[in-house]
């Protein structure tokens, strides 16, 4: 049995990403997390100027997505997203990696890209987390991303988007603490929708939970 070193709910990224997502939901969810006082709620870009307006004063902090879902856009789009969320009141950020770069080789230039992001959360006193999107990388790939992350600056390490063929996997949230080894925080995201899971992944080195289920997860009575 896991032993939480805080309420469950503190562990959850309560997550609304989905590209229909309504203001009314948007105001759901927010509701939703200040009642349940989860970690975060983490939204695209647009919303978190409307959900962080709605949180001032409580212990929530607003997630945005940075370069969601693909990682391929230019390091100049993804430091201008990162400017107007903070700008928007954002406290945490999630970029995905440039997936096809790191899978050419390429990681000076995803390190530069993760460095420029990193510099430019850190300006606002935000904390990153780099979505590693697992389903496409070997064991030994996401060793070597998980230490680029590290050398960029990064808060955290990330599973996955949740809009890939694939989502966290308990073995793959090991290894990535084991690598890390304590200097970042890891945070398991996508198909994680029971209390069950979301145990496995944290008894597994998780330190946060990327989910859509939070309320399923903590058993709430409005679920």
């Amino acid at each position: 049995m896991v032993e939480l070193t805080k309420p469950l709910a503190k562990y959850i990224d309560h997550t609304l990403l989905k590209p229909d997502a309504t203001q009314e939901q948007i105001d759901v969810l927010t509701a939703q997390a200040m009642r349940y006082d989860f970690a975060s709620v983490c939204v695209n870009p647009y919303w978190v100027k409307r959900c962080a307006q709605a949180l001032e004063g409580t212990s929530v902090n607003v997630a945005t997505v940075i370069g969601f879902p693909l990682g391929a856009t230019s390091t100049y789009a993804k430091v201008c997203e990162v400017e107007q969320a903070l700008a928007d009141g954002v406290a945490e950020c999630d970029m995905v990696q440039n997936i096809g770069e790191f899978l050419s080789g390429h990681d000076d230039a995803v390190l530069a890209d993760e460095k420029a992001v990193a510099s430019a959360v850190h300006a606002g006193n935000g904390k990153l987390k780099v979505i590693l999107e697992t389903c496409f990388l070997t064991p030994d790939q996401i060793e070597r991303a998980c230490r680029i992350a590290m050398a960029a600056g990064a808060d955290f390490v990330k599973t996955s988007t949740g809009f890939a063929n694939g989502g966290a996997k308990a073995e793959d949230v090991r290894l990535m603490a084991k690598t890390v080894d304590g200097q970042l925080g890891v945070k398991a995201s996508g198909g994680i929708h029971t209390r069950e899971e979301a145990l496995t992944m944290i008894a597994n080195g998780a330190t946060r939970i990327g989910a859509s289920s939070g309320l399923k997860i903590i058993g709430a009575d409005d679920e």
